[in-house]
C-alpha cells in the first residue's frame, strides 16, 4: 500500500456516504459539495486528496494556509476559510480565499469587502450562526440574521451565499437533524424575505448524514479523509 492508498480510500467511502445520505432523502448528490478541512494536514496530503480528484479545501489558520498556497498553485484548490475571523487577518483572507464561512459579524463582513482586491471575483460568503446558543462558539444569534444579511448581501465585493454553523455534538440522530433543521429554516425564513441563498454549510464526519438529510448544500470533512490531528482548537472554530 503506498502513501496515497489510505486519503484515496478514505476519500472514496466518505463520497459513498454522500451519495447513500442523499439517495435516502431523495436528493441529487451532486448538490452537495464536499469540503475537505486540511487545517494541519501538510501540503503533500493535499495534492494526493487532489490526484483523487478533490478541489475544495478548508482551512482554519490563516499563516499555515498561506504557506500551502504557496506550493499548491498548479492546480490551484478552491480555499474556503472557515476558522475564526480576527479583524487583523481581513485583508490575507480576502486577497486569498474564494469562501469565507466564519463571517460571524457585520464589521469583519465590511472589511472583507473593502479588502477584496479589485479585479478579484466576489469573495463568497455564509453567514455563522451559534445555533446551540454555546458561549464557546462563535456565531450570531439567529434573531440578528435578517437585519445583518440584508447589509451584507449590498455589501461590493462580496456574494453572500448562506448560512453556516457547528452545531453542539451529540450522537443522537433526533437532536442532530433538529439543530440542521433550525439553520435550513433560517435560511428559508431569509428567502422568504426576498433573499436568493443557495447554501448550507453544515455537517462534518460524524453527522454528515444528518446534516444532508436537513439540506446541507456543503459538508466539512476532515478526519474522516485525512485521519485523526493534533489537538489544536480555538474557540468557535469551524473543527473537524
Amino acid at each position: 500500500m503506498g502513501p496515497a492508498d489510505p486519503i484515496t480510500a478514505n476519500l472514496q467511502r466518505v463520497r459513498e456516504r454522500i451519495y447513500a445520505a442523499a439517495a435516502a432523502c431523495g436528493r441529487d448528490p451532486g448538490t452537495i459539495c464536499l469540503l475537505a478541512v486540511s487545517k494541519t494536514v501538510p501540503a503533500a496530503a493535499i495534492r494526493i486528496a487532489q490526484a483523487s480528484g478533490q478541489l475544495c479545501f478548508g482551512e482554519s489558520y490563516l499563516n499555515e494556509a498561506l504557506e500551502k498556497m504557496a506550493v499548491l498553485s498548479d492546480p490551484r484548490p478552491e480555499w474556503h476559510f472557515i476558522g475564526p475571523l480576527q479583524s487583523n487577518k481581513t485583508r490575507r483572507i480576502a486577497e486569498h480565499f474564494d469562501w469565507v464561512h466564519s463571517v460571524d459579524r457585520l464589521a469583519v463582513a465590511r472589511r472583507l469587502s473593502a479588502q477584496r482586491p479589485v479585479g478579484l471575483k466576489p469573495l463568497q460568503i455564509c453567514l455563522q450562526i451559534n445555533i446551540s446558543h454555546e458561549p464557546s462558539k462563535a456565531g450570531m444569534h439567529v434573531t440578528e440574521l435578517p437585519k445583518v444579511a440584508e447589509t451584507v448581501a449590498e455589501l461590493p465585493h462580496l456574494r453572500l451565499r448562506g448560512l453556516m454553523a457547528i452545531p453542539a455534538p451529540t450522537l443522537d440522530d433526533t437532536a442532530q437533524r433538529e439543530a440542521f433543521r433550525q439553520l435550513r429554516q433560517a435560511l428559508e425564513e431569509l428567502n422568504a424575505r426576498g433573499m436568493r441563498l443557495d447554501t448550507l454549510s453544515m455537517g462534518m464526519s460524524g453527522d454528515l448524514e444528518a446534516a444532508i438529510a436537513e439540506g446541507a448544500t456543503i459538508v466539512r470533512v476532515g478526519s474522516a479523509i485525512f485521519g485523526s490531528r493534533p489537538a489544536r482548537r480555538t474557540p468557535g472554530q469551524s473543527a473537524d
